[in-house]
């Protein structure tokens, strides 16, 4: 599709597949930025001399600048081309991983980290811009195939940092993330349309309305609450693997912490499954049964914790099993976020994922505070208590003005 064509947001036809694929490979590239440091933090910290408890600030940092980002520019995807949008943002994303690949010091490397997660947005302007373009028939299982994209750029992202890392360095990888991103904008400038304002609103007024949005709408809040309290089980989890891992007993380098992304890749792999499911069976089924899996993922993981140190198979298998219901559920939230107001939906989606963003953010901190306080046992013990809270909230009754 030529990238002078102008899409309006009323148009549903059938979106071509070579544009799916770039919008699901766009929003990978993106988020994956997110998330390459996480298994290098135990070769970070020897570098910068840096103690566990600071090097725990980098995903924190990357976390905070990307609820941030949504918050302050998602929204703007309703007011200006989102076309436009995502190539600014691929610059400043190009430049702040060559800013963490050249990083003398860890200070350096948290401002980084922060520029990093504020640009990284990329990728929530192009899944909105994906709903857009989809039918309402089609809209979850278009938005499933784009999240695969996007979720297995978070979980493959590991597995490709921890290698390069061990075998190149981690600024190696920072350098090779920035390309990645580079060629990513060049195909969009070639092959993404433009899209048509939804909103004339200047930025005050446009801001808000998030407000408006919130009070209005209770679908939106449950599904940030619920959203966000995965997420923390999630960051708790990938935040502190390394740290895990790189000590008794087990002793392994970012290698193996990366190949633990190829367990909840399988999850991930599943996301367009549960966009068919929310489409026939409606998203509320989907939202608690993806929190029920988290729950019993991370329960399997306490109760082998207890019995000993946690065999790597079951820590494996909790990855599937925890990734498949927080990304299931993730598709589903979108799912019903997305159908309240068809013309807001960056700004629904900014309110969404900052919500789940700032669960990624507490859930690295907390995790980096319950591995130290508590050992293995404490990050699941958090992680259960997280995820039961978010099946509480998709239990209650649903407000009749949803």
């Amino acid at each position: 599709m030529p990238s002078s064509s102008v899409l309006t947001h009323q148009q549903t036809a059938a979106v071509p597949a070579g544009l799916v694929l770039l919008l699901a490979t766009g929003a990978g590239l993106g988020a994956a930025t997110l998330y390459y440091s996480q298994p290098m933090l135990g070769l970070l910290g020897s570098d910068f001399g840096a103690s566990p408890g600071a090097i725990g600030l980098i995903p924190t940092f990357t976390q905070l600048g990307y609820a941030a980002g949504l918050l302050l520019l998602a929204p703007l995807g309703d007011r200006f081309d989102r076309r436009r949008i995502i190539l600014l943002k691929a610059a400043a994303l190009c430049a702040a991983l060559l800013m963490a690949a050249s990083a003398p010091s860890i200070g350096m490397m948290l401002a980084a980290s922060l520029a990093i997660g504020v640009s990284a947005t990329l990728a929530q302007d192009i899944v909105p811009a994906a709903a857009t373009l989809a039918p309402e028939s089609r809209r979850g299982k278009t938005v499933g195939i784009v999240m695969t994209g996007l979720l297995l750029g978070i979980l493959l992202s590991r597995v490709v940092s921890g290698f390069v890392a061990e075998h190149m360095g981690w600024r190696s990888m920072f350098v090779a993330a920035a390309l990645s991103i580079a060629l990513l904008g060049a195909a969009v400038w070639r092959g993404l349309p433009r899209f048509t304002p939804t909103t004339q609103l200047p930025y005050g007024a446009l801001m808000g309305t998030l407000a408006t949005l919130w009070q209005r709408h209770s679908g939106l809040r449950r599904a940030a609450l619920a959203q966000g309290l995965l997420s923390v089980a999630f960051s708790a989890f990938w935040s502190t693997l390394a740290v895990m891992l790189h000590g008794a007993p087990f002793h392994l380098g970012s290698a193996a912490a990366g190949a633990f992304g190829l367990a909840g890749a399988a999850g991930a792999l599943a996301a367009p499954l549960a966009g068919r499911m929310a489409d026939r069976q409606g998203p509320e089924v989907v939202t608690r049964l993806g929190a029920a899996l988290v729950v019993v993922a991370f329960a399997a993981m306490a109760l082998g914790e207890v019995g000993g140190s946690g065999p790597l198979w079951l820590l494996a298998a909790g990855a599937v099993v925890f990734d498949l219901g927080v990304q299931a559920s993730l598709i589903a939230h979108q799912t019903i976020v997305y159908s309240l107001e068809p013309a807001a939906r960056s700004r629904l989606n900014a309110v969404l994922m900052s919500g789940m963003f700032i669960g990624m953010a507490s859930g690295a901190w907390l995790g980096s505070v319950a591995l130290a306080q508590w050992g293995w046992l404490g990050v699941c013990a958090l992680a259960v208590l997280a995820a039961s809270a978010a099946l509480g909230v998709r239990l209650l009754p649903r407000a009749t003005s949803a």
